[in-house]
């Protein structure tokens, strides 16, 4: 540092030479918004209920021999193609007849039709969530539709600000069309850096909400956490995301673990149509922030009044490699969870558009066509118990994507 640089000038110059994937600070009004909120305290945010984000000590070192074990790593890649549906854009050609539909396109990804209107939720289209192109996370399956190709979308929808939810390429992508960006509060400065004008942001703390395009988008509380950068200062929230229209009411969960709150939000926004519930990247070493999918279906359950109604969607899985778990366990959960709990999953193949409501939703458990199961029956993750989905880690929780 010369004579002339201040800590605070030095800051600033290591801000701006940051990669560009990394984002943007809060800054001025939008800090001070910040630290008004009643989630901020201590100096970052805070979760529903206390959460562990990550493992510690001797159970950082348990985890890395399983995640490095050579038999572990091959069980968590399908073997084969994972299938795509091969006619997305023509089937999205024709307008939904009951007025709902999703399209899965893969991981926590979703595009929702709802009452005439369109909602991208976390879309990703980039080869890897990482901030880098040579390394990190990659793709296991393609894109099954150029971004390019979705046509026009009204509201993208931003659960929070880790790589696998917040794709930069794919946010810089979408700078040049008319859409409004719903995000938690403080992502919009990661936005603004990539070209985001501040008139199409709509930046929400818990439980606020705003009207666009006919529809009310309401961010709900989520047990996460957030980060891009070497440091986390925990300066953006995480968000659930409730959406109503004049007929549809859909929930998308982004990130969380479980926690009582599901109940609240059900009780003030639902019952849902439909909802998207993360049930992959769990594990026994940080289990308050990614939940299992038995967990996920309580969460469904809860957000629907205790009752098995409306359709759960399982996202977050089968698209990246960011856990020890078998790649296809978090689906076997799911149709487990959903039998024993007497409730409809629809289980689309990435690209495949359903309707939650109509009769002949995708059922087939599509992914066992791309996976090895050993003599004798489908192997356990390390931590695997019996009558419960197994618990394993993500690299999430370490490295922010």
């Amino acid at each position: 540092m010369t004579g002339a640089d201040s800590p605070h000038t030095l800051r600033s110059r290591l801000r701006a030479r940051r990669p560009a994937a990394f984002g943007a600070d809060p800054a001025g009004e939008r800090m001070e918004r910040i630290r008004r909120s009643p989630n901020f305290a201590d100096g970052v945010f805070q979760n529903p209920v206390g959460a562990r984000t990550r493992p510690s000590g001797g159970s950082m070192i348990e985890f890395a021999k399983i995640y490095f074990q050579k038999e572990a790593r091959a069980r968590r890649s399908p073997v084969g193609l994972v299938p795509l549906h091969a006619t997305t854009l023509a089937d999205l050609a024709k307008p939904p007849v009951s007025g709902l539909r999703l399209t899965w396109m893969g991981h926590s990804s979703v595009l929702a039709e709802i009452d005439g209107r369109r909602v991208l939720f976390d879309p990703v289209w980039g080869d890897r969530c990482s901030p880098f192109a040579f390394v990190g996370p990659k793709r296991l399956h393609p894109v099954p539709v150029p971004l390019a190709e979705l046509g026009p979308v009204d509201v993208v929808v931003i659960s929070h600000d880790h790589y696998d939810h917040l794709d930069m390429p794919t946010i810089k992508a979408l700078v040049s069309t008319d859409t409004v960006f719903a995000v938690p509060l403080g992502v919009g400065a990661h936005l603004e850096r990539w070209g985001v004008s501040a008139d199409r942001l709509r930046e929400l703390d818990w439980n606020e909400s705003a009207e666009v395009a006919g529809l009310r988008f309401t961010a709900t509380p989520a047990r996460h956490f957030c980060g891009r950068g070497i440091r986390n200062q925990q300066h953006t929230l995480w968000a659930s995301w409730a959406v109503a229209g004049p007929e549809h009411r859909i929930y998308h969960s982004g990130d969380t673990g479980y926690f009582p709150g599901f109940k609240d939000i059900g009780t003030a926004h639902g019952p849902f149509d439909a909802t998207m519930i993360q049930i992959g990247a769990y594990s026994k070493y940080w289990p308050d922030i990614h939940m299992t999918p038995a967990e996920g279906m309580r969460a469904h359950l809860d957000l629907q009044g205790g009752q098995p109604v409306g359709t759960m969607l399982p996202i977050h899985w089968g698209t990246f490699n960011l856990a020890p778990h078998p790649w296809a366990e978090p689906g076997e959960g799911t149709v487990a969870a959903a039998a024993e709990a007497g409730a409809r999953i629809a289980l689309p193949r990435p690209g495949e558009p359903f309707e939650p409501g109509a009769e002949g939703i995708p059922t087939e458990a599509w992914w066992r066509a791309a996976t090895s199961a050993p003599a004798g029956g489908r192997a356990p993750s390390a931590d695997s118990k019996p009558g419960k989905a197994a618990d394993t880690g993500s690299p999430e929780v370490a490295s922010t994507t």
